[in-house]
């Protein structure tokens, strides 16, 4: 997990920016428009399996803004697990703010496909929040849910690193999963959640640098 931070003014952090500037221009510009087209078109015309429809709203909704914070908050009870909890609210807050605002520059509209998935106790959510920004609410990149959801797995992986060099890749099927729901529900285009993970790897990668939660669950001494 040690490759996955980066310092503020490394190549990383850098060549990623470079990466999301191009990845939102082409997206302001068009060039994606028949990319992302064709594979929410693909995926609102194979909704309607009810096991599946809930598997994914229940994943989608995993990464909503007030159910990340309720983890967050727990972790942050938990005494062994208090720093993981106040870097978790730090950066949840961060990126949903952070990407709210881009959707107010970038002013890209949601899919128009509805889904007509099997009914969810619950609105399936947007949750972006930017002041002074109305407008941000339908717009589409890039995906908050996919950014927080990388943070998640950035921070855990790194939190169970040196105890779980291996497993602790395993953190990243979150961020996976909920980037494929967000698609499945009809919310966002690949190329939503492709910006919304690189700006989670951007936040994530300098945050845990600045921090010592490698050692949270460090092996026990013998």
């Amino acid at each position: 997990m040690q490759n996955w931070l980066f310092d503020i003014r490394s190549r990383s952090f850098v060549l990623l920016t470079i990466l999301f500037l191009i990845l939102s221009a082409f997206v302001y510009f068009g060039v994606t428009e028949s990319f992302d087209q064709s594979v929410i078109s693909f995926f609102s015309q194979n909704v309607g399996n009810p096991t599946l429809d809930i598997i994914m709203q229940y994943i989608t909704e995993s990464g909503d803004v007030f159910n990340m914070m309720v983890f967050a908050i727990v972790m942050l009870i938990i005494p062994k697990t208090r720093r993981i909890g106040i870097t978790l609210m730090i950066l949840i807050v961060l990126s949903t703010l952070l990407t709210g605002y881009i959707k107010c520059g970038v002013d890209r509209d949601r899919p128009d496909f509805e889904y007509e998935g099997v009914p969810f106790p619950v609105e399936i959510s947007r949750d972006t929040y930017a002041l002074f920004c109305e407008g941000s609410f339908n717009a589409s990149f890039p995906s908050g849910h996919a950014a927080r959801a990388m943070i998640v797995g950035i921070i855990l992986g790194y939190a169970l690193s040196e105890r779980f060099p291996r497993g602790a890749y395993l953190m990243f099927l979150y961020p996976v999963m909920i980037s494929i729901s967000r698609i499945y529900v009809l919310q966002h285009f690949p190329m939503d959640v492709i910006g919304g993970a690189v700006i989670g790897v951007l936040l994530a990668g300098v945050m845990a640098q600045r921090t010592k939660l490698y050692n949270i669950f460090d092996k026990p001494k013998t």
